[in-house]
């Protein structure tokens, strides 16, 4: 549509009257011509004036424009455009990194870090064991309980992201995103160390772990999750709010493979735990997760089509919730240099950073194992 449009303004161009230098202005602004005197000549330069707007008006709308929403930048949706509407993800331009960003992010990290030992981790300072202990009352299951810490985690971190639009109103990105985090992150680590310290407490239903090739089936299952997991971890210096926090529309990179890599990631890393675990526990933790995470799936269309309108369907139109469906059914198609949206620091980093948490196994266990959570 676009390009028949664009080919149609450019034949009339070309047909057109030749006028003295100076007296035409094209692509929305009228002919400069004299008015004619004479009804006839009057009624052919009217009818020369409509079609010069009508066809500079489909030009400029079918043109490929930039707008704001929300503070970031996407594009409009064109009829039979392939072009970006969204962001390029994890893109990074060292160029363009300032010191002091950087600087602030590293002290912020260690701040929060230090506040959720104090508040929260510390048995003599922290809230962490109270709220393990009252959680753990309810019932003397380490699968309810289990469900319970997920659904708790899910409920509030869904609801503060359904909220965010409202929040930012009020108190602005920056001390949303500090709220978000402040209350999300203790939850989670609560969840994460109950479900260490008692993955084996469950009913064991198999175990595989001496199969020859399990092992390494679960390593690269969960290695290749971690991919998936993250991609909303692109701007970390939007995470700690050193950048103004945005809402983004993704587009390339995972976002081609799948609109929702996160909750494809959770699956992935919940089948394969369970694998190798084989027990009650295993599997009730991946049902809370992949459950919360399946919300978020529809959650997440919801925000995004509230939020960018018309782009965020375009985007919809030509990607897929199950991976490679867009790609096999030729809604996506994929750039001949792909592989060079991965060759990027981002995905650079989550590689070092997975294999960083393969080796801290020991550690991560032995730390959970610490706390009696």
């Amino acid at each position: 549509m676009a390009s028949s449009n664009l080919l149609s303004s450019s034949i009339f161009l070309s047909l057109s009257p030749k006028f003295p230098k100076g007296r035409t202005c094209f692509a929305g602004a009228l002919p400069l011509l004299s008015r004619p005197k004479s009804p006839k000549a009057l009624n052919l330069w009217s009818s020369f004036t409509f079609a010069t707007l009508k066809y500079s008006t489909n030009l400029l709308r079918f043109r490929s424009e930039t707008r704001a929403v929300g503070g970031t930048e996407v594009k409009e949706a064109s009829a039979g455009d392939d072009s970006l509407v969204g962001e390029d993800s994890a893109a990074f331009e060292l160029g363009e990194q300032k010191l002091a960003s950087w600087v602030y992010f590293t002290v912020i990290l260690g701040a929060v870090l230090f506040a959720l030992d104090a508040l929260w981790i510390n048995p003599s300072t922290g809230y962490g064991a109270a709220f393990i202990s009252a959680v753990s009352s309810i019932s003397e299951s380490p699968e309810v309980v289990v469900l319970i810490l997920v659904l708790i985690f899910a409920v509030i971190h869904s609801g503060l992201a359904s909220l965010r639009d409202t929040f930012e109103k009020l108190i602005g990105e920056r001390a949303y995103r500090v709220l978000f985090a402040g209350v999300s992150l203790p939850l989670a680590v609560s969840s994460i160390v109950y479900f260490i310290n008692h993955r084996y407490d469950g009913t064991q239903l198999w175990q595989v772990q001496s199969v020859p090739g399990v092992h390494q089936l679960v390593w690269l299952s969960s290695f290749i999750s971690f991919f998936f997991l993250y991609p909303s971890t692109f701007n970390l210096l939007e995470v700690a709010a050193v950048d103004k926090p945005k809402m983004h529309l993704w587009e390339t990179g995972i976002m081609r493979i799948t609109r929702h890599p996160q909750m494809v990631g959770q699956v992935i890393w919940c089948l394969a735990h369970t694998l190798w675990i084989g027990n009650s526990v295993a599997i009730a933790a991946s049902i809370g997760l992949i459950g919360h995470h399946l919300f978020g799936v529809w959650n997440g269309d919801r925000r995004l089509a509230a939020r960018y309108g018309d782009a965020f369907d375009a985007v919809k139109s030509r990607t897929s919730i199950v991976p490679f469906a867009a790609i096999l059914d030729g809604r996506q198609r994929l750039p001949k240099d792909y592989h060079k949206e991965f060759l990027r620091l981002p995905y650079l980093t989550i590689t070092a950073l997975t294999l960083g948490a393969y080796f801290a196994h020991p550690l991560m266990q032995a730390s959970s194992f610490g706390l009696h959570w």
